[in-house]
């Protein structure tokens, strides 16, 4: 059976809102806990409730939040509201008010492009952080995605260019080619099927809109405010130990893990077989690799 883990959930006051979050476990003398930073933009922290192993099999504190606008930090529309810097703002008041003075932090897709953007204002007290499957630079990113995309059968690359031309992703064509990419490259178990821990409960809305304001309709148009976004003539300016990991479907394909690693001194990288959510497809071994990194630099 399962050890029972120690679980604290809250809210922290943000811009005349609240942002939640779950604080899962309890630290071993000598480990620092870990902050994560869930991907998106407009996602929640349920997808990398796999991380929960860290605190059970490795006794380290693992907190999650929902960024404000997402799952349970609920808002009204507020489409002008969602930017990079509402959501650094965010990251960096929660540290403050759970008094997070010394902690790892893990940023998983858009959730490592956030923690990027703060570690290039730096941040004191992150002893260290996981770049999980995130770019440093958008164009990049989208034109690995095309890329991508060209390897789909004709028709599929097909429905997809034109659903990003006439704005119609209803199509059933559209769906089948999407559903085709996800499956390569984001996510091997589509979240519908996932196990009940690790998968959204509820339909988010107000999430829904804050991806599409920040990025858009589809992966492979930038159409929102994240368009032209890079951190890479910053990354050389970045002092906190670094560890890149990605799969080897990934959407966040070698040449985009490549750059970070290539750009931040002393970065290291590790290359696990799955897709962009990799961390869910190689659970025991993606946590053991993230730990012994975390071991080494408490």
């Amino acid at each position: 059976m399962a050890e029972e883990l120690k679980v604290v959930k809250g809210y922290m006051p943000f811009k005349g809102y609240k942002t939640w979050y779950r604080i899962v476990g309890e630290n071993d003398l000598g480990r620092l806990p870990l902050l994560t930073i869930h991907g998106g933009p407009g996602n929640t922290h349920w997808y990398l409730r796999s991380l929960d192993e860290l605190a059970r099999k490795y006794h380290r504190q693992v907190i999650y939040y929902d960024q404000i606008g997402c799952g349970y930090s609920k808002t009204p529309s507020n489409p002008d509201m969602w930017s990079a810097e509402l959501f650094e703002e965010e990251l960096h008041e929660l540290r403050r008010h759970l008094g997070l003075d010394h902690v790892h932090l893990l940023g998983q897709s858009w959730g490592g492009m956030l923690e990027l953007q703060y570690a290039t204002h730096r941040p004191s007290g992150v002893a260290s952080m996981v770049v999980a499957s995130s770019p440093a630079d958008m164009d990049l990113w989208l034109s690995e995605a095309l890329r991508l995309r060209s390897y789909l059968p004709h028709e599929m690359e097909e429905a997809l260019a034109q659903a990003d031309i006439d704005g119609d992703y209803e199509r059933p064509e559209v769906k089948a080619a999407s559903a085709e990419y996800y499956r390569r490259h984001v996510a091997a178990v589509p979240e519908a099927e996932r196990p009940d821990n690790v998968r959204k409960p509820f339909a988010d809305p107000i999430g829904d809109e804050v991806y599409h304001t920040m990025q858009g309709m589809s992966e492979f148009v930038v159409t929102g405010k994240l368009s032209h976004w890079s951190v890479v003539d910053k990354l050389a300016d970045i002092c906190i130990p670094t560890l890149v990991t990605s799969g080897t479907a990934d959407e966040a394909t070698p040449l985009i893990s490549k750059q970070i690693v290539d750009g931040i001194p002393g970065a290291e990288w590790a290359l696990l077989e799955g897709t962009h959510c990799v961390h869910l497809e190689r659970v025991e071994e993606y946590n053991a690799t993230v730990e012994e990194f975390l071991e080494r630099h408490e």
